[in-house]
C-alpha cells in the first residue's frame, strides 16, 4: 500500500518550487489500473496549464526514479482540481464559503455520513478545527475538520459564476505518464450512489 502522507512530503517541495500550490496526492484506479493522481493549481489561476502539468509531472517521474517510493508498476496523473474541485485543506473552505459542497464524514454525526449543503466558514470546535455547513433539509452542523473524510465542491450556478472568469480552455486537461512503480489500494472518491445526506443511513463502504 503506498504510503500518502510520504509521498506528499515527496511531490510538495517539487510543486511549490514551480510555483503551485499541491490541492491532493491519491491512488485510484485500485489494483486493475493502479495510478498516482496529483492535482495542483497556480494559487493566482486556480489551475494548470497542459505545460504546467506536464513539468510537473517531469519532476515527479525524475524524483521518482531517484527514490522509488512506490513499488511495482503504475500510472502517473497530474492535473488541475477542476471546477468541482475537492476541499482538502481546512482554508479551502473559507476560500469556497456560500458555495455548495458534499462531505463524506469519517464517523456518521447524528446519524448521517453524507452532508451536503452550503459552506458557512470555519472556525474552532470542541476538537480543534471545525467547518459548519448549513446541511440541506436539516440545519448547519459544525464538523470537526478531522472528521472529514473526503470533501468537493457541487457544481452550482453560483460555482459557474464565481469561475468564469478563470480560462476554462486548459482547466480540465490531465497529464498522464507512465510510470515504474505501483502500489496501493483504492480510495474510495464520494459519488451519487453513496447514500442521500437527507436520509439517515448507518454506515458506508
Amino acid at each position: 500500500m503506498a504510503d500518502i502522507a510520504a509521498l506528499t512530503q515527496l511531490i510538495e517541495p517539487e510543486a511549490r518550487s514551480l510555483g503551485f500550490d499541491l490541492v491532493r496526492v491519491k491512488m485510484i484506479g485500485g489494483k486493475s489500473d493502479p495510478t498516482l493522481q496529483v492535482m495542483a493549481e497556480r494559487p493566482d489561476t486556480r489551475q494548470l496549464t497542459i505545460d504546467d502539468c506536464a513539468e510537473l509531472s517531469r519532476r515527479i517521474s525524475d524524483l521518482f526514479d531517484e527514490q522509488d517510493p512506490i513499488e511495482a508498476a503504475y500510472r502517473l496523473e497530474v492535473s488541475s482540481p477542476g471546477i468541482d474541485r475537492p476541499l482538502t485543506r481546512l482554508a479551502d473552505y473559507g476560500d469556497w464559503a456560500s458555495h455548495e459542497v458534499r462531505v463524506k464524514l469519517v464517523e456518521p454525526i447524528e446519524g448521517r455520513k453524507i452532508l451536503t449543503g452550503d459552506i458557512v466558514g470555519v472556525g474552532v470546535g470542541t476538537e480543534g478545527d471545525a467547518v459548519t455547513i448549513d446541511v440541506r433539509g436539516h440545519h448547519a452542523m459544525t464538523v470537526s475538520f478531522v472528521q472529514i473524510q473526503d470533501a468537493k465542491l457541487t457544481i452550482t450556478d453560483r460555482l459557474l459564476a464565481a469561475t468564469a472568469p478563470l480560462s476554462s480552455a486548459e482547466a480540465d486537461e490531465v497529464f498522464y505518464q507512465a510510470a515504474p512503480s505501483d502500489g496501493a489500494d483504492e480510495f474510495d472518491d464520494i459519488d451519487d450512489n453513496d447514500a442521500s445526506d437527507e436520509t439517515p443511513i448507518e454506515e458506508l463502504n
